[in-house]
């Protein structure tokens, strides 16, 4: 494993979104789900309070309870019956994948912005590699741009979102961001690392970029290890 790469020192240029009905539907489900889960109202609409409930999910809680609590709100968006349903009769084939990956670059541009499916290749149980065309390629991620903070990323995000779909879908998925240009890999079908075997864990604070950064650019995200 490499060292973990160097806080990033300057931020990616902004995007500008135009969240259209259907977006802001969805925006408003999540951040309703989250603001029940913490016991919190919404003081800003839109995408601007769906991050500022995140902040809220974050202050006070360790990683594990992050994490834990998304869970809950992951959860709460799909009937237990329908992931009854979706473990029994979907195991994790090679079209199974590649039709999550076809739905999740439609369904998650409100959230992580424009995406579109790649092919990757998958080391299956017996560690044969073979293609398909289960990845989506996120150009630069809106909710790590806009919360600008690895610990959301890795916390509220990507360990939550590979948890959900592994253990409640049956679904192998992997999440691997680029802290540099705000970037993100998500690979359908692909088993997690375990995360302390990954760059990610010893990812530094973006610095100047983070409100909650620690002054020492080189130590891993105090919110990773909290």
């Amino acid at each position: 494993m490499t060292g973990p790469p160097a806080a990033s020192e300057s931020q990616p240029p902004e995007t500008v979104y135009h969240d259209g009905p259907i977006d802001r539907a969805f925006i408003w489900l999540f951040s309703r789900k989250m603001a029940r889960a913490v016991g919190q109202r919404r003081t800003r609409p839109g995408y601007d309070g769906f991050v500022e409930l995140s902040r809220h999910i974050m202050a006070g809680r360790n990683a594990a309870e992050q994490q834990a609590l998304v869970a809950v709100v992951l959860r709460s968006l799909v009937p237990a019956q329908v992931l009854w349903l979706v473990r029994r009769l979907c195991s994790p084939t090679q079209l199974v994948c590649e039709l999550n990956a076809w739905f999740a670059a439609r369904l998650f541009q409100w959230l992580v912005g424009p995406c579109e499916v790649t092919e990757v290749e998958i080391t299956d149980a017996d560690g044969q590699v073979h293609h398909q065309r289960s990845g989506v390629q996120i150009q630069k991620c809106r909710y790590l741009a806009q919360s600008r903070c690895v610990g959301t990323c890795i916390n509220l995000c990507k360990l939550p979102t590979q948890e959900f779909f592994s253990r409640d879908f049956a679904i192998p998925l992997t999440l691997t961001p680029n802290f540099e240009d705000y970037s993100c890999k998500m690979v359908f079908g692909q088993l997690p690392p375990s995360l302390e075997d990954e760059e990610v864990y010893g990812q530094p604070c973006l610095v100047n970029q983070c409100d909650s950064a620690q002054a020492t650019a080189r130590a891993a995200c105090h919110q990773i290890h909290a």
